[in-house]
């Protein structure tokens, strides 16, 4: 089976656990449908690699570690990916999810599900569908007045990277002080602003010195 333009499926996985990760390539390559063109162990790797592959479906896994499908689906956007991102997960926060769909992923599908459905998913989004498990649709729809109408709180991560920007630290200087990388001080800084509802690193500071010095 292949699709409609007569080119079977090429896809991309990222997942950090290998044992995950390889039954899943196995799984796909057996399926005619599909073609496996590459696959990645950590975010940092999956947008590198994603640059120079031409990727369908990139089948990403939420938890990456340090970093999760948020980091990889900004990154994306950023580097003007053409593909369409199906995101597998064992669970996740009504927030992220909220925010995986604002930034155009074609669908969430729970690690619950039999492969045949993942199967599904995968043809459904290649051919442009979108696809949201209906578990976290049924709690989105409960959820997004109560996530709107309420800020998100704050992490200790959240708090320290705020600490650390009030005293006039850089990103790197911030990435030495907390042991991360500067991707991930990129990352934390892009959730803190779609916490706080500003776009840039002023208006996150005015706002910690005004609102959230409570907090931190």
């Amino acid at each position: 089976m292949v699709t409609q333009t007569g080119k079977r499926i090429r896809i991309f996985v990222v997942d950090d656990h290998a044992l995950f990760r390889e039954g899943l390539l196995r799984l796909l390559a057996s399926d005619d449908t599909f073609t496996v063109v590459g696959s990645a162990d950590s975010a940092a790797s999956a947008l590198e690699k994603l640059e120079e592959t031409c990727t369908d479906v990139l089948i990403l896994d939420y938890d990456l570690g340090q970093e999760n499908a948020l980091f990889v689906v900004r990154g994306l956007r950023e580097r003007d990916f053409r593909g369409r991102c199906l995101v597998v997960t064992a669970g996740l926060p009504d927030q992220d999810a909220l925010e995986l769909i604002r930034l155009g992923v074609y669908g969430i599908f729970h690690k619950k599900h039999s492969p045949e459905e993942l199967h599904h998913h995968i043809r459904e989004v290649a051919a442009g569908r979108i696809l949201i498990d209906q578990g976290y649709l049924q709690s989105l729809v409960k959820s997004v007045t109560r996530l709107q109408d309420a800020p998100a709180p704050l992490t200790e991560r959240d708090r320290k990277v705020l600490r650390l920007l009030l005293e006039g630290y850089s990103n790197k200087e911030i990435a030495a002080e907390m042991n991360l990388s500067e991707s991930a001080v990129k990352a934390a800084l892009q959730q803190l602003f779609a916490k706080t509802g500003v776009r840039t690193r002023s208006q996150l500071v005015r706002i910690a010195l005004e609102k959230l010095r409570d907090e931190i």
